[in-house]
């Protein structure tokens, strides 16, 4: 769902029938009616040729968290690489700001990289020799920032990233979620309008992992930069996402808000992949409240539309009866035991989807508690 304030300053990105395809004369797959509908396999046994990103067209909002995820050789991580021509797209439209970055030349496609979008890699990067600050500072140099002031930015980031009394440390004397702090601090040193994850966690373990989501929803909450996130994990990009791309062979199968995904998925492929989400964890009372009847206007808890179904089977259950769904002094509709059930069992997934924005229908409806 488009905020006012997204459509008034327009994408960060937009994407528009964007190919990558690897092989002998790929320039001729895309746009050939002679291709269409060929599976990756078919594709392949025809022309010789993979089509890793297939006709993508998606726009990335200021202050968004855009996730794109799916299964290995999805195409998600050619895609983001796609973002700044790290790999060169075959065909389509790419444009950052307005600015059409295909056809940037070197110096602009250099300042793009060095100033304008930073990349979090899941292999850290880091230089051994270097002191944590000194890698920190390393995008900052690269910037020809003067050394006295890129320390001084580098010791910020530390800080901001919770990596206090260890910045003369080397790489080799901290652990892996230590390690991807630094890559994250170093990123956000160069201060990027968009931060890039290409799986940056998923080399670490469960607890360090879940303690990165952590710092990565702490520092959107705290800054509002636009994110770009790459994963092939459900529960990572649910938990993260203010939309999500669901990729599939080099195309998106369905984008949406987690809940619009997992609450109404696009295809067997997409329900197959949500089907052991705990639903009542992701879906709001918004999708599952029906009309009041009687006195239910009248009385009862009062819940926010954007309140998780989890949250208001705590609140039912504990009062006794159904609660009011409620947007400042209107009334919206009411829950009660029974859709709340529904909701969980998966029983309201041919209902309707509900007029208005939902939970996690932009960036700034996630703020202020959206993602705990």
């Amino acid at each position: 769902m488009e905020t006012a304030e997204q459509s008034a300053t327009g994408p960060v990105f937009s994407v528009k029938g964007l190919w990558k395809v690897f092989g002998p004369k790929a320039e001729k797959v895309p746009g050939n009616k002679e291709y269409q509908g060929l599976s990756a396999s078919e594709l392949r046994a025809r022309t010789g040729c993979t089509a890793a990103v297939r006709d993508v067209s998606f726009d990335v909002h200021k202050g968004e968290v855009f996730v794109v995820m799916g299964l290995s050789g999805s195409g998600k991580s050619t895609l983001v690489r796609c973002l700044t021509r790290l790999i060169e797209p075959t065909s389509g439209s790419l444009v950052m700001d307005g600015e059409d970055v295909r056809a940037m030349d070197g110096n602009r496609l250099r300042e793009l990289r060095r100033h304008r979008a930073a990349m979090v890699f899941q292999h850290f990067g880091l230089l051994p020799h270097r002191s944590v600050l000194d890698n920190i500072a390393y995008g900052l140099e690269i910037q020809g920032v003067g050394k006295l002031e890129r320390r001084a930015r580098a010791a910020q980031m530390v800080e901001k990233v919770g990596l206090d009394g260890l910045g003369e440390r080397r790489p080799r004397q901290l652990s892996g979620g230590q390690q991807q702090r630094v890559g994250l601090a170093r990123a956000l040193a160069v201060d990027p309008e968009v931060l890039l994850f290409d799986e940056p966690f998923s080399a670490l373990d469960p607890l360090i992992r879940r303690d990165m989501q952590e710092e990565v929803i702490r520092l959107h909450r705290e800054e509002g930069r636009t994110m770009v996130f790459i994963t092939h994990d459900l529960s990572e990009a649910l938990r993260l996402g203010d939309r999500i791309a669901l990729m599939r062979d080099g195309e998106i199968v369905q984008l949406g808000t987690p809940e619009e995904i997992v609450a109404h998925p696009a295809d067997d492929y997409v329900r197959d992949f949500v089907r052991d989400v705990p639903r009542e964890q992701v879906i709001s009372v918004r999708r599952a409240m029906r009309p009041a009847v009687g006195g239910e206007a009248a009385s009862g808890p009062v819940l926010a539309p954007g309140a998780l179904v989890s949250e208001a089977i705590e609140t039912v259950v504990r009062e006794g009866g159904p609660a009011r769904v409620m947007d400042g002094d209107e009334l919206l509709g009411v829950v009660g035991v029974e859709q709340l059930l529904a909701v969980v069992a998966g029983l309201d997934e041919e209902a309707p989807a509900p007029d208005g924005p939902s939970r996690a229908g932009s960036p700034r409806a996630r703020t202020g508690g959206g993602r705990e």
